[in-house]
């Protein structure tokens, strides 16, 4: 199994109203796509203007990720309103090889 994570930086005031764009953008994506096995979404707090959002989605194999992203798979994939929220645009995301073989726990 592979985790990918993206990261980024946030608006603080706009975080709630991301995290539910990118549950309608890029979740809804990751689960529409053959080899998803799940994701989550997590937030903290940098400081009084600023917050982080991370992304991880779970894959059965490298080519399951690059029928959602493309090649190369390193690259960070976008959607049109993400610019309203973000503050940093990392062109690229992480890959690992899950070790415990544990997927996220639904809500």
């Amino acid at each position: 199994m592979i985790l990918r994570e993206w990261r980024a930086e946030v608006r603080r005031d706009k975080l709630d109203a991301y995290v539910a764009y990118v549950r309608e953008t890029g979740l809804a994506h990751y689960a529409a796509t053959p080899g998803n096995l799940g994701a989550a979404i997590a937030t903290r707090h940098l400081d009084a203007t600023r917050s982080e959002i991370v992304t991880h989605s779970y894959w059965t194999s490298l080519e399951a990720i690059a029928a959602f992203a493309g090649e190369p798979i390193d690259r960070a994939r976008y959607f049109p309103m993400d610019d309203q929220y973000l503050l940093t645009r990392p062109e690229t995301v992480a890959h690992f090889e899950v070790a415990d073989g544990r997927l996220p726990v639904a809500e």
